[in-house]
C-alpha cells in the first residue's frame, strides 16, 4: 500500500477531518480550490491572448 497506510488508517484519518472541519467547511474550502485552479488556468491561457492582441491589435477607427 501507500508506505504501511491502509484503508483502515485513512478511514479514520478521513472521520477525524470532518469531525474536527465540519462538513461544510470542507465543501467551502474544496470549492476555493476549484475557484482558485480555473483562475489559475484561465490566467495561462489569458497570457498567451495578450500576447496575440500586441502583434495584432484590433482595428479602431479613432472618432474626431
Amino acid at each position: 500500500m501507500l508506505g504501511g497506510i491502509g484503508i483502515t488508517e485513512l478511514l479514520i484519518v478521513l472521520v477525524i477531518v470532518l469531525v474536527l472541519f465540519g462538513v461544510g467547511r470542507i465543501s467551502k474550502i474544496a470549492g476555493e480550490m476549484g475557484s482558485g485552479i480555473r483562475a489559475f488556468k484561465d490566467g495561462l491561457q489569458g497570457e498567451g491572448e495578450e500576447e496575440t492582441q500586441e502583434d495584432n491589435p484590433a482595428e479602431e477607427t479613432p472618432e474626431e
